[in-house]
């Protein structure tokens, strides 16, 4: 089953990461974490399914799926190139847009709560028989297999099942030895808005005002889910496990390297040297043009128009 998480050596397009209260099993790597006696359990954190829809795809970074009326952009990370590369023959071969693929969802949420998010889905394969995915044969079209905690994020008034990056060694040992940009970016969550009714469970939701102790946190919950179009939200559908009171392990960026990556961007931004007030002494009334400075170099994985 593919899970929604890339190796380390891939780059990352993901909804930025948000605050999510700290619990026991995540594991923040701006410290000495013991993984000698990690449990192994069947539960992951994933977002993965299935669409049909009108695909235009662009080597540029602009390609698109269309499903029913609303249009979506279409990503995909370097190690599913061949992937692309096949399917764009296979529309190039047979003349038929309409293609049924398997993706990650990639939800885009917005530092203001009024704004809407966006969906963007990620290229994992297409059902021609050439790239074999379990998950296609387990889901209809529009399905998806959603596993993460069930909870409110600040920025959405919908609540989500956030999807963090599934725990490893591996991943460990490279977040070890990344730099604090690539770390975060790495370790971004997904934070997919779902709509349950009279779900047997709450979601959680944080209170600034409650001691932490009092907190409680969020269930880890395996579904399945509906995407619906238009509205960019997932329906609920069934639950696949039981909900559980203790989530897998999983890999969060500390708040201090969150720190260091946002002023660091601050330092980054272009800015505009003030123009000099008018001399009324008789000086020269030239003004200096605006002096932008550089653009920063793009991180591994980006691109100029990255969502």
């Amino acid at each position: 089953m593919p899970s929604a998480e890339p190796t380390p050596n891939e780059s990352i397009e993901a909804a930025p990461l948000l605050e999510t209260p700290s619990l026991e099993e995540q594991v923040n790597v701006d410290t000495s974490s013991q993984t000698d006696d990690i449990e192994v359990t069947s539960a992951i954190f994933q977002a993965v399914g299935v669409i049909t829809g009108e695909v235009n795809l662009s080597s540029d970074g602009q390609s698109t799926v269309t499903i029913g009326r609303s249009q979506y952009p279409l990503l995909y990370i370097p190690r599913k190139l061949k992937v692309f590369n096949a399917l764009k023959k296979e529309i190039e071969a047979t003349g038929n847009r309409t293609q049924r693929l398997v993706v990650y969802p990639k939800p885009i949420h917005f530092p203001r709560k009024q704004q809407p998010h966006t969906i963007v889905f990620q290229l994992v394969g297409f059902d021609r028989g050439r790239f074999e995915e379990t998950v296609s044969g387990e889901l209809e079209d529009l399905e998806f297999k959603l596993g993460g905690l069930w909870q409110f994020i600040p920025v959405c008034s919908t609540p989500c099942i956030s999807v963090f990056r599934n725990f490893t060694r591996e991943r460990l040992e490279y977040i070890k030895q990344a730099e604090a940009v690539k770390k975060v970016k790495f370790m971004k969550a997904s934070h997919i808005p779902l709509l349950w009714k009279d779900a047997p469970i709450r979601p959680f939701r944080f209170n600034p005002k409650a001691a932490n102790e009092e907190q409680g946190h969020p269930a880890f919950v395996t579904l399945k889910a509906k995407f619906l179009p238009g509205r960019d939200v997932f329906g609920f559908m069934a639950l696949l496990t039981p909900p559980q009171e203790t989530a897998p392990r999983f890999l969060k960026a500390s708040k201090q390297d969150k720190a260091t990556v946002q002023q660091a961007s601050k330092k980054n931004k272009p800015f505009v040297q003030g123009l000099p007030k008018k001399d009324n002494q008789g000086g020269s009334n030239h003004q200096p043009k605006p002096i932008l400075k550089k653009k920063p170099p793009l991180v591994e994985g980006e691109t100029d128009n990255q969502a």
